[in-house]
């Protein structure tokens, strides 16, 4: 009874854990989304991995963010049949690897380099994502949330108090 117990709580610990491992990247940093910014310096100083988001911060109505193939990159075209984020808060979160692309559609910002590609990596369970150059949105040096780690933290507790009391 209490292996089962055991193995219930490390299940349940590591549904909660690793989720939480993703790290939260601030495009831009403190700079945010803006015209003549360096985002491929900024993008080449990062780790990005499968279930990280990236945080397109900007003034509502001045800038967007299209998600672009190559082409649309290279040209700073938006495809037409591409609706862009608008909110000035946007998250995108990272689902598979492989290149990502992704630029402002305003005007000639993209000219002025609003744009950015990042080289999404692997998943990484049980360990931390690399610390990014600069800090992370999060204020947790490992990319886990306060609040998430506090969850963590209490079910890791409930676990243990169900193996006791098993």
């Amino acid at each position: 009874m209490a292996l089962r117990a055991l193995l219930i709580a490390l299940a349940v610990i590591s549904m909660v854990v690793a989720p939480a491992m993703a790290t939260e990247h601030l495009v831009g940093d403190d700079q945010g989304w803006k015209v003549n910014f360096d985002y491929n310096k900024w993008a080449e100083s990062k780790e990005f991995h499968v279930g990280d988001k990236l945080i397109f911060k900007y003034k509502e109505g001045v800038h967007n963010v299209y998600k672009a193939d190559l082409t649309a990159f290279q040209n700073c075209a938006p495809g037409a049949n591409v609706e862009p984020l608008t909110t000035g808060n946007d998250v995108i979160e990272l689902k598979s690897t492989g290149k990502k692309w992704y630029l402002c559609g305003i005007k000639n910002h993209c000219d002025q380099g609003m744009k950015v590609a990042v080289n999404v990596l692997p998943e990484v369970l049980g360990a931390p994502s690399t610390a990014p150059a600069s800090p992370p949105v999060s204020s947790s040096a490992f990319g886990i949330s306060p609040n998430s780690l506090f969850v963590a933290l209490m079910i890791a507790a409930f676990a243990m108090f169900l193996i006791i009391i098993a």
